[in-house]
């Protein structure tokens, strides 16, 4: 989190990572069909989000390990660089997070994300 915070390049979070990581976003306000991903898709996108957003910040909330297991709860923000549904340029988007991660060596293997977005509709 502390990397995504730090700019969140493919670079920075790369070495986060297995070489068979998945991602699995449910679905969420800005993919109402969630999404599954690879590493080589969920480390372009990290080098895309750059365009997006910026500042990035999670506070946490509470975290949970079981085994292998860690689930992290956090409160997510971050500036708009474009214009999105529901949010202008500028704006700061919001969102209440929880991921559940599965290490494996000292790397992500796996990662489950429910994103919960705030809007001011």
């Amino acid at each position: 989190m502390r990397a995504l915070e730090a700019g969140g390049s493919a670079a920075k979070i790369g070495p986060f990572l297995a070489e068979n990581y998945t991602l699995v976003e449910a679905p969420h306000l800005l993919a109402p069909e969630g999404s599954t991903r690879n590493r080589e898709q969920a480390l372009a996108g990290a080098d895309a989000g750059g365009q997006v957003v910026s500042g990035q910040r999670f506070d946490v909330r509470r975290t949970t390990c079981d085994g292998s297991r860690v689930v992290v709860e956090a409160d997510w923000s971050a500036t708009v660089l474009m214009d999105l549904p529901y949010w202008d340029a500028g704006e700061v988007i919001r969102a209440r997070t929880a991921s559940v991660f599965e290490v494996r060596a000292g790397r992500i293997v796996s990662q489950d994300s429910y994103d919960c977005y705030y809007t001011s509709l």
